[in-house]
């Protein structure tokens, strides 16, 4: 919902949807998966390896622009007091953001590994291009103000549904991953013991 907002805001560059692989339809969620529960924002792509990579790519644009904006944050945050509220205390909050968007990058990346080694196809380029469309997001045009980008970063948030359908991805990409394992090792016992 928040990239909507910024969608209005600021003009952002979209890469067109990818082609799946038949791996990665495998792991495509079902209708009624937990994943589904939260709607997909405008622009990310449907399917759960794609949307991670672009939870990816969002959430680390997002985290890379964390030095960039802190001081147009700061000169807000303190112009803008809550009566009663401590700034020390306010600031405490972004670092604590930082802190959680990276053990999210670790949990994404965890949920991107599993499905590419759990894929009979290679996926990663896929997984590249999505990224990258999820970095866009934050493509910021030149004629934006300082405070504009700052209050955009202030009021933007993770899309509830990227957790959720990294998760599932990583759970769906593993039991594949071991299934794919144990068909491999029925057919080289099958091809050992034709030899014989």
């Amino acid at each position: 919902m928040a990239v909507e907002v910024h969608r209005r805001m600021i003009p952002f560059a979209l890469a067109a949807s990818l082609f799946l692989t038949p791996a990665a339809e495998a792991a495509a969620p079902a209708a009624d998966a937990p994943a589904a529960e939260a709607p997909l924002p405008v622009g990310a792509p449907s399917d759960d390896y794609q949307f991670v990579a672009w939870c990816y790519g969002v959430l680390s644009g997002y985290l890379d622009l964390h030095d960039q904006v802190m001081p147009e944050v700061t000169r807000i945050e303190s112009t803008w007091r809550r009566p009663g509220s401590n700034l020390a205390d306010d600031l405490k909050v972004y670092d604590k953001q930082q802190h959680q968007g990276h053990e999210d990058l670790k949990r994404f990346r965890a949920a991107l590994t599993a499905a590419e080694k759990a894929s009979v196809q290679p996926i990663n380029a896929m997984g590249s291009k999505a990224v990258a469309r999820g970095r866009g997001v934050w493509n910021i045009s030149p004629d934006v103000s300082k405070s504009r980008i700052a209050q955009e970063w202030m009021s933007w948030s993770l899309p509830a549904r990227c957790p959720t359908a990294a998760t599932a991805l990583e759970k769906r990409s593993k039991l594949l991953g071991a299934s794919l394992q144990a068909n491999a090792g029925e057919g080289d016992a099958a091809a050992t013991a034709q030899k014989n």
